[in-house]
């Protein structure tokens, strides 16, 4: 016999998609720190921006290669002062 499940828990997000408001003020070229996790901080540029703000393709320094993230991630990216 199947159970009665609740399809609205499956539609529910985990993390709130709308980017901090300091992600709409980057663009293309800003160095930025980038905070992985609260022991891995690294920096890098912004390489592309989405039109809405909510994801960024980041070139690493030190050869870190190129990462994707998306404003629900829970990753910090900030603007690094020049």
């Amino acid at each position: 016999m199947a159970r009665k499940v609740s399809q609205r828990v499956a539609e529910a997000t985990l993390r709130p998609a709308e980017p901090a408001a300091h992600w709409k003020t980057l663009k293309q070229g800003d160095r930025v720190s980038v905070r992985l996790s609260p022991a891995f901080v690294t920096l890098g540029q912004v390489d592309a921006i989405t039109w809405d703000h909510t994801a960024l393709w980041i070139e690493l320094d030190g050869g870190g290669g190129r990462v994707l993230v998306h404003c629900s991630d829970g990753v910090e990216v900030a603007l690094q002062e020049q």
